[in-house]
């Protein structure tokens, strides 16, 4: 007797077939799971006129080449030249966010609002990186930097005294004043993978940045001027980071207009900021 109800294997069959689709098909439906992490380019900016241009264009072609994602996070420290008009010609042609400060504030507050500002505008893998204004760093060194991070660093420093870093064109009292400091620091704070404690080319994963800011609030970086630098460096060691190094190659010689480090203030504070750290708990 035929029958028209179909068959146990031609249910079995057409079942599959509804759910079996082109592996194509699917993705183009699936929400993406995975992103590259995006570097954040931390700049402060006093009156840099002369050099922002160079290196602005430097950064764009570094990460053209290297494919990461980027965003600029300028800090315009209460320039009284063009610092702000070449930004804004800049963010027509790259992604720039400018943070302005009406008045001058120094280093170190402009750092602490670079680096907060972008761990705000940052996602949970994303990097924060800072760099000078003046054209000094090379743009070329972030990638390596970057997968030192994904290695597992959470800190990770263009330094001038590893191997293959070289200084061209600094002058003799700046020179002598990073030695020292690299002295002074590795006989009283000696951390394990640095070398460089001075230096303000740095790579850090936002995570131990956003953790800064939740343990000291706006004292993360408490210093105003050069020495701010090493203070983070001490502080993010008390919270346990993996640091690494990557070989810097600082081109003081491309550097435009003065230089705005008063050296012996710089010295005075950098003693004061060892003498409260190597003789307090905070």
């Amino acid at each position: 007797m035929s029958s028209d109800r179909p068959s146990d294997a031609t249910l079995r069959i057409d079942a599959l077939s509804k759910t079996a689709q082109p592996a194509s098909s699917v993705a183009k439906r699936a929400p993406q799971r995975f992103r590259p992490a995006k570097v954040l380019v931390t700049l402060p900016a006093y009156n840099e006129e002369e050099s922002l241009p160079e290196l602005l264009e430097r950064i764009g072609e570094s990460f053209a080449d290297s494919g990461l994602p980027y965003e600029v996070v300028i800090v315009n420290d209460g320039s009284k030249d063009a610092t702000a008009q070449i930004v804004e010609q800049y963010s027509l042609q790259m992604p720039i966010h400018l943070v302005n400060h009406e008045v001058n504030k120094g280093l170190g507050i402009t750092i602490r609002d670079g680096l907060r500002e972008a761990a705000e505008r940052a996602d949970e893998r994303d990097i924060i990186l800072t760099m000078d204004a003046d054209n000094t760093h090379p743009p070329g060194l972030i990638p390596q930097m970057v997968q030192m991070i994904h290695e597992g660093c959470d800190v990770v420093i263009a330094s001038r005294f590893q191997s293959g870093a070289s200084v061209t064109g600094v002058p003799f009292n700046r020179y002598i004043l990073s030695i020292g400091a690299r002295l002074l620091f590795t006989v009283l704070f000696p951390t394990r993978g640095i070398r460089d404690y001075t230096s303000g080319f740095r790579a850090y994963r936002v995570s131990v940045v956003r953790e800064a800011f939740e343990i000291y609030g706006d004292g993360f970086v408490g210093e105003t001027g050069f020495s701010c630098m090493a203070d983070i460096l001490l502080k993010l060691r008390k919270q346990g980071c993996v640091f690494g190094e990557a070989p810097l190659r600082l081109r003081y010689d491309l550097k435009g207009g003065e230089s705005k480090m008063r050296v012996f203030n710089t010295i005075w504070l950098t003693l004061k900021l060892l003498g409260r750290k190597r003789f307090s708990f905070k």
